[in-house]
């Protein structure tokens, strides 16, 4: 199960951050680290702080978009202490670990860290599907990544120890890859039936994501709302469009 959790680190600029992450997950039992296109890695210092974890350095998975790092996952939850001008349902550590224990009976689960500066962008923020937060003092809230990371991982290492054994969890999710494909689907229709000018977009498509990324359409559902789009495509003669959207994302 803890097999399916991945940490996901965006740009990581410190490489001795990397390794103290490496050596908290090991600690929790998390084995599954992807990093974002990190600013210096391999280092020498990563692997030094890393101590026994190591093999978790060796293991990591380096990807250069944020995008191919959660392409698989049916979860997605951003750690980010600040509010933002969309609003993700939000949990403390130990809600969103208790929550991310069933999820991985049978799915991918990432939980994304910004970087130590800046951390998430808003745009990356708004790739998720939920949004964790890390009490702390209101007079100096701010963690260094690898402490956030630990105490992240302690509380979902608790939850699993602490688990009732669940039922078998009979919902599908679709991935995030899928969900993509059903947002360009999405647009080539809107854009199709000019629901939305080309030239004055404004923010339809934003606020579709952020309502469909709360509300988790199953993977029945997803192939439901695929058929809607398909039927109004059609009906519309704009089938073409939508083969040839298709087409570019597989290429």
């Amino acid at each position: 199960m803890l097999s399916n959790i991945r940490i996901v680190l965006i740009n990581t600029f410190h490489p001795g951050n990397v390794g103290a992450i490496a050596r908290a997950m090991k600690n929790m039992g998390l084995t599954n680290l992807y990093l974002v296109d990190p600013n210096d890695y391999p280092s020498e210092e990563a692997t030094s702080r890393a101590a026994g974890a190591v093999d978790l350095l060796e293991n990591a998975t380096i990807v250069p978009t944020f995008e191919e790092a959660i392409a698989d996952c049916s979860l997605v939850i951003g750690t980010s202490a600040r509010h933002r001008t969309f609003q993700l349902p939000i949990m403390n550590a130990r809600e969103c670990a208790e929550s991310v224990i069933p999820e991985a009976i049978n799915h991918n689960v990432a939980i994304v860290f910004g970087r130590e500066t800046t951390g998430l962008l808003n745009e990356e923020i708004a790739q998720c599907h939920r949004q964790v937060y890390i009490d702390a003092n209101d007079e100096y809230p701010v963690l260094n990544i690898s402490q956030a990371v630990q105490i992240i991982a302690y509380e979902i290492w608790m939850a699993n120890q602490h688990k009732a054994l669940p039922k078998k969890d009979s919902l599908e999710y679709p991935h995030k890859k899928d969900m993509d494909l059903f947002y360009d689907h999405l647009e080539d229709t809107l854009y199709g039936i000019n629901f939305i000018v080309r030239n004055h977009p404004g923010k339809v498509l934003d606020k579709l994501h952020r309502f469909f990324n709360r509300s988790r359409p199953e993977k029945q559902e997803l192939g439901i709302l695929r058929g809607v789009l398909a039927a109004v495509q059609r009906e519309a003669g704009l089938t073409e469009a939508n083969n040839h959207s298709e087409k570019k994302k597989k290429d």
